[in-house]
């Protein structure tokens, strides 16, 4: 103690680093308090049917003589729609797209005699909310094949696409879910940790995800009529004592 200090002076400064001690210490415990947390995800699914189904029917007729070529592309739409009016999908629900003609002779890439000068494809496309009527068709596709039909597969499988169309429907009732699902996992942390839930501290709502019901190798979402919708929420809860 310096020289001229009193005990009375010595003493407050006592009381007062003492003081300063428990604030710090209540500082550090409320600090403590507030990073106690848990991070839980809450998922929900659910199974459903597409509405919506695109099938591109692409067909070709090759010929040296124009003429005959064009003649064979028409008679190919007619066989085409013929085919998918018997199977209940009227005109109506068909779009041509994508004529096509290739001259061969003016390839100059080509190598070896041409068989046929002429090449003319054209895409139809089947548009229906009926996927059902699409799935029973494109099972009986060889019909096309059996009638002469030339179908080319150029820009992909002769399959149709089917789309989910309805996701706005579901995402209040399985958000709702997921978040439910994610306060069960927290609470029983919270028990198991001998605390309680004190609030939300961030949450992520996730992305829906639409995936094949089926995951099987080589068997994709879009190809299949049915599928699964999933939605993935993470929550981080504020843990108490």
């Amino acid at each position: 103690m310096q020289r001229g200090s009193s005990p009375v002076s010595a003493l407050i400064l006592a009381i007062g680093i003492v003081a300063a001690a428990v604030v710090l210490a209540g500082g550090v415990v409320r600090s403590r308090s507030v990073d106690r947390y848990v991070t839980v995800k809450g998922i929900s699914e659910r199974d459903v049917k597409a509405g919506l189904a695109i099938w591109p029917l692409r067909f070709v007729s090759t010929d040296d003589s124009l003429h005959v070529a064009q003649t064979g592309i028409a008679k190919s739409q007619e066989t085409v729609l013929a085919f998918l009016g018997r199977h209940g999908i009227p005109a109506s629900m068909t779009e041509i797209q994508g004529l096509e003609v290739t001259d061969v002779l003016t390839n100059p890439y080509r190598s070896g005699p041409a068989t046929s000068r002429y090449i003319i494809s054209q895409t139809l496309v089947v548009r229906a909310e009926n996927a059902d009527l699409v799935l029973a068709a494109s099972q009986k596709v060889s019909e096309l094949v059996d009638a002469g039909v030339v179908l080319s597969a150029q820009n992909g499988p002769i399959t149709p696409t089917y789309l989910f169309t309805k996701l706005n429907d579901l995402k209040p009732e399985m958000i709702g879910e997921a978040t439910s699902s994610a306060r069960r996992a927290a609470e029983q942390f919270a028990e198991d940790s001998g605390s309680h839930i004190h609030g939300i501290r961030r949450a992520n709502q996730g992305v829906f995800e639409i995936l094949p019901r089926d995951r099987a190798q080589g068997m994709n979402e879009e190809s299949q009529i049915h599928k699964t919708v999933r939605v993935v929420t993470t929550v981080e809860y504020q843990l108490a004592d």
